[in-house]
């Protein structure tokens, strides 16, 4: 079984910008009830299906496939709206990688970085530009920012 181990943290400076190529994401939610999570998603040129289960602390089971990109803009007319759309860069602080999330649309406004991890118990160092942990806080998933938007808090 595939799983993630993810921690998510609101960004307060503007310092990654540099550190990093924006790539542009679209995703949307064929399905997310709680129990189970079922993105379409495209990062650049290429498509993704993600297939999530429950988070239990900062872990969840996660399956994730390749699919042809335009089988992917065919799916976004089968998901939830509004489709999340945001900028993604990766950032490597102190021999981690750091993907830092820049929303667009009805999410504008909110910049998160997450990282992944191998066990719930990693060490890590923060780099200066990150701020409150929200790992726990399931508005900042995705898959909600879709059902309730930033800009509707």
């Amino acid at each position: 079984m595939g799983i993630e181990i993810e921690r998510k943290f609101l960004v307060t400076q503007n310092v990654w910008r540099d550190l990093g190529l924006p790539v542009p994401y679209k995703q949307g939610y064929l399905v997310s009830d709680g129990k189970r999570t079922v993105r379409v998603r495209l990062a650049g040129d290429h498509g993704f299906i993600t297939i999530k289960g429950p988070t239990t602390g900062a872990s969840r089971s996660e399956y994730e496939y390749e699919i042809p990109a335009d089988e992917a803009m065919e799916l976004f007319d089968l998901c939830a709206l509004p489709i999340i759309e945001k900028f993604r860069t990766e950032v490597i602080f102190d021999g981690k990688l750091w993907e830092v999330d820049e929303f667009l649309g009805e999410n504008h406004g909110l910049v998160i970085a997450e990282i992944e991890l191998t066990s719930e118990d990693e060490s890590f160092n923060i780099p200066p530009w990150i701020g409150a942990e929200v790992t726990s806080d399931r508005r900042y998933y995705n898959s909600q920012l879709a059902l309730n938007p930033y800009l509707n808090w």
